[in-house]
């Protein structure tokens, strides 16, 4: 049986929102859909039953709403099987920084 595999100290530094956004991510298993639960300037929560491993890097990539998508990189910080993984985002620019922005002063009112 699988166990579910957390740092041993869980710093959320950043609050967190929750949101619903249905994503698609990509890691070493390849493409999967899945579904951001939660998410803040330092990460987000995926919800989905495909594996990863911790420090895993992944892209996430998060829709647009003109059929385009966003893509964001980060690393695997904990993942719970069967039920989904914390990403902690890695070097974001400008632009991802400021639609992460914009997705969190939408649901933080």
């Amino acid at each position: 049986m699988a166990k579910d595999n957390k740092p041993e100290q869980d710093r959320r530094a950043m609050q967190r929102f929750p949101v619903n956004i249905d994503v698609e991510w990509e890691g070493a298993i390849g493409r999967q859909k899945g579904t951001i639960s939660d998410v803040s300037s330092l990460g987000c929560f995926i919800l989905c039953s495909g594996e990863v491993d911790n420090t895993e890097d992944v892209n996430i990539f998060i829709p647009l709403g003109d059929g385009m998508k966003l893509q964001f990189p980060g690393e695997v910080i904990n993942h719970v099987f069967e039920i989904g993984f914390g990403v902690r985002f890695k070097q974001l620019n400008k632009a991802q920084q400021q639609f992460l922005d914009s997705i969190i002063e939408s649901v933080a009112d």
